[in-house]
C-alpha cells in the first residue's frame, strides 16, 4: 500500500440523531467514494458510527445502514456515557484498523469539503489537524458571546485549547496510541489532546446549520463542560483561592492596624454595616471555596475508583 492509500476511519458519536443519521450518512458515503476514487484514502475505509445509549431508533439505523452500505461500521455503548466518552470508545476502536481517524459531530455542521485538506496535512507530517471555524457570524449574539467568553475563561484558568475548536479535528495512528495512554475517567479531549505534542496543523473552516433536531448543547451543558475542562485539566482555580486567602489575610491585618490606631487617637469606631458586609462576604467566599476543593475531591474520588469509562454492547465492524 502506498503513501497515498491510507486508511481513514471517520468516527461520529451519536445520541438521538435519527432525524439527522440518513442524510448525514449519505453525505459521507458520498464523501468517502470520492477521497477513494482520487487515490487520497484506501478503499477500505469506513465511518464508524458510535451509538451513546440512545432513546430512539439511532441504532437500528445505524444496522440498516451497516447491512446496506460496505463503508459503514457501528459501535453500541450499553448505556449513555456521554459525547466525550462515546467519541473515545470510536477513536480507540478505529486506531486498530485505520492509519488515520477523523473525528466529527453527526450533525454535519463541520465542512467534510475540507477533508482532503487534512489529509494533505497530515501527509506533510502532521500527526494532529485541527478543525477551526473561520467566523461565528451565523450564531446568535448570545451563542457567539459565551462561546468566546467559554474560550477565554478555560485559558485564564490554564487550560490549553485550540481557539474555534471542538471536536472535529484528524489524529494520526501514533496520536491516538498516545491519546490511549491518558487513563483519566473524567475526559476533556479538547484540553487533553494538545498535551500530547507532535507536529500539530489547523484547517480553518465555515461552520454551517445544523441539519435537523435540536442540539446537544444548551447552555447549561456548556457551562457544565467549562466546569468539566478546567477541573479535569487544570489546579489554576485552588491556587486563585489561596492567593485570594492570602490577600483578604493582608486586608485583615491592615484593618486590625487601622483599628488599633484608631482606638489610641480616640477616634469613634463604628461599623456593624461594613462589619456584616465583610461577614457576609467572607462566609459566601469560604462557602464557594469549598465547593471548587469538592469539586476535585469528586474527581480524585471518581479516578481511584477506576471504573471503566464505557462498555461496549454491540459491535458491526466489516
Amino acid at each position: 500500500m502506498n503513501d497515498m492509500s491510507k486508511i481513514m476511519y471517520i468516527v461520529v458519536p451519536c445520541f438521538n440523531e435519527e432525524e439527522v443519521l440518513l442524510d448525514t450518512n449519505s453525505k459521507l458515503i458520498t464523501k468517502i467514494k470520492e477521497l477513494i476514487d482520487n487515490k487520497l484514502i484506501s478503499e477500505v475505509s469506513r465511518v464508524l458510527y458510535v451509538d451513546d445509549g440512545s432513546r430512539d431508533s439511532t441504532w437500528d439505523i445505524i444496522c440498516e445502514l451497516h447491512e446496506k452500505h460496505e463503508y459503514v461500521t457501528g459501535l453500541k455503548l450499553s448505556r449513555n456515557k456521554g459525547h466525550q466518552n462515546a467519541l473515545m470508545a470510536g477513536l480507540m476502536e478505529a486506531k486498530n484498523h485505520a492509519d488515520m481517524v477523523v473525528s466529527m459531530d453527526a450533525d454535519l455542521q463541520d465542512d467534510i469539503d475540507v477533508l482532503e485538506r487534512f489529509i494533505q496535512e497530515y501527509e506533510n507530517g502532521a500527526d494532529i489537524v485541527y478543525g477551526v471555524r473561520n467566523s461565528r457570524k451565523k450564531d446568535s449574539f448570545f451563542k457567539r458571546n459565551t462561546a468566546i467568553a467559554f474560550y477565554k475563561l478555560m485559558r485564564m484558568m490554564g487550560v490549553e485549547l485550540v481557539y474555534n475548536h471542538a471536536d472535529y479535528r484528524l489524529m494520526s495512528k501514533r496520536a491516538l496510541h498516545e491519546l490511549e495512554g491518558y487513563k483519566e475517567v473524567n475526559l476533556f479531549l479538547r484540553g487533553i489532546i494538545p498535551l500530547i505534542g507532535f507536529k500539530t496543523a489547523t484547517v480553518e473552516y465555515e461552520r454551517g446549520e445544523r441539519l435537523a433536531g435540536e442540539t446537544k448543547y444548551p447552555l447549561r451543558k456548556m457551562l457544565q463542560f467549562a466546569i468539566e475542562g478546567i477541573t479535569s485539566c487544570s489546579v489554576r482555580p485552588i491556587r486563585l483561592i489561596a492567593v485570594t486567602g492570602m490577600l483578604i489575610a493582608l486586608m485583615s491585618v491592615v484593618m486590625l492596624i487601622h483599628t488599633i490606631v484608631g482606638y489610641f487617637q480616640g477616634g469613634t469606631i463604628d461599623g456593624w454595616a461594613s462589619m456584616v458586609v465583610i461577614m457576609c462576604f467572607l462566609g459566601g467566599f469560604q462557602i464557594f471555596s469549598i465547593g471548587i476543593v469538592g469539586e476535585y475531591v469528586g474527581k480524585i474520588y471518581l479516578e481511584a475508583k477506576g471504573r471503566p469509562r464505557y462498555a461496549i454492547e454491540s459491535k458491526k465492524i466489516k
